[in-house]
């Protein structure tokens, strides 16, 4: 296969805005994306939209991203719209991918934009109850929750307060946890005080504000084990990420210096699988394939951006990308071993929890943390020596895993 580059790439800073509309975001965006790549509008073959409020919130239901595209300078190419939960921004940059592959094209933009902060917060909390089969809801929700079965939530660790009810899912995930590898509440909250931490030196990050381990156990409870710092916010934001092929990179004039190889780019789609054979899940198996496509393994990982929706994701996709083996994720969390100066740096970006969470936007924002990261252009959050990256971006929930699941390696050769 043809080798496909990131040229250029960039982000807005993640939080609540306002102020702003979401094709204001997704223009700053992608001006910071071209000027990265010293490109312009006009050398774009293909682009690829991921939003999901667009609809829901904007009353945008058809065509976004031509919509979109067309007050902030693209126009006249084909452009597809991407929608897949939360692996959506992913799914544009794998589709993206493709295309250049297929010689559609030398030139591709994958940009992901939401604007998810609405005065109706119940519009929003809305969305994430779309994110499974709707037809099924009580029963999703009940086969998921008794998951959780076994243990038994301490009196006050269950928030009074609306949250999404996916948050009571993530906490019955974490209890299955628990009750099968031995993990404890105190080394899931070691996974958010870590990605405070990482924050606190992230200018594109949502919250910057550290917190210890102590901090976050004691935080506002949502449900057991769950507490406030654990979970990702409702986010605003935009990323877009300009990729090419060989001839694209000539084309524009790209500062080969600065290219990153997408060594590896995998979706998947969830499987009926018990929830009792990880190995089976759809993260593992994605994982596999990423890295046989890239001819690489676990142990050649410098970095690496997990989809932590709540902290106990980081947990469960660090053992699936077979960084740590399954059930020994907390411990490792526990030590040090994903923290900046540890053995496999996770979440640097300060994750989803601190960097922020604009569904569609997320796994490009991702990709844009790990590119500066292999770049050696990250500051006091770089990973000494870093050449290689790995990300797992999921969306949605099928089964007892994520509907659709992106795997994605970085390379810098």
């Amino acid at each position: 296969m043809s080798n496909i580059y990131i040229a250029g790439i960039a982000m807005t800073v993640f939080g609540r805005h306002f102020e702003r509309s979401i094709e204001d975001l997704a223009g700053e965006a992608l001006r910071g994306a071209l000027a990265d790549a010293g490109c312009a509008p006009g050398d774009i073959g293909a682009a690829f939209y991921a939003g999901i409020t667009n609809g829901a919130l904007q009353g945008q239901l058809s065509v976004p991203g031509q919509v979109v595209f067309s007050k902030i300078g693209i126009e006249g190419i084909p452009v597809f719209n991407i929608e897949n939960a939360c692996a959506s921004g992913s799914s544009a940059v794998n589709l993206a991918v493709q295309q250049l592959r297929a010689g559609a094209c030398d030139v591709a933009l994958a940009i992901g934009a939401e604007k998810m902060n609405v005065v109706d917060k119940a519009k929003s909390f809305a969305l994430f109850e779309a994110g499974w089969d709707v037809s099924r809801i009580e029963e999703n929700f009940a086969t998921l929750a008794r998951l959780g079965e076994g243990v038994e939530p301490p009196p006050g660790s269950e928030s009074d307060k609306p949250y999404s009810r996916f948050m009571k899912i993530y906490a019955a995930m974490c209890r299955y946890h628990m009750k099968t590898y031995g993990t404890t509440q105190r080394q899931i909250a070691a996974v958010s005080a870590k990605n405070h931490g990482h924050s606190v030196h992230n200018p594109h990050s949502q919250f910057r504000r550290p917190f210890t381990i102590d901090e976050v156990l004691a935080a506002p409870p949502i449900t057991y084990p769950i507490t406030l710092p654990m979970c990702a916010p409702v986010s605003d934001g935009a990323a877009a990420a300009i990729l090419c092929t060989e001839a694209g990179l000539r084309r524009i004039g790209a500062d080969r210096s600065r290219c990153i190889r997408v060594a590896a780019s995998v979706i998947r789609s969830f499987t009926h699988r018990p929830v009792d054979a990880p190995e089976r899940g759809i993260g593992h198996l994605a994982a596999r394939q990423a890295y046989e496509q890239a001819g690489l393994g676990p142990q050649d990982m410098h970095v690496a951006e997990v989809h932590d929706a709540s902290a106990m994701g980081e947990i469960i996709q660090a053992e699936n990308l077979g960084l740590v083996p399954f059930g020994e994720g907390g411990p490792a969390a526990e030590r040090g071993d994903f923290t900046l100066g540890g053995r496999i740096p996770i979440n640097t970006s300060g994750g989803l929890e601190s960097k922020g969470h604009p569904l569609g936007a997320t796994g490009i924002g991702q990709l844009c943390e790990l590119v500066t990261q292999l770049r050696g252009e990250a500051g006091a959050r770089q990973v000494q020596g870093a050449r290689r990256a790995i990300q797992e971006n999921g969306g949605g929930l099928q089964g007892v895993e994520e509907a659709a699941l992106a795997i994605h390696i970085l390379s810098k050769d």
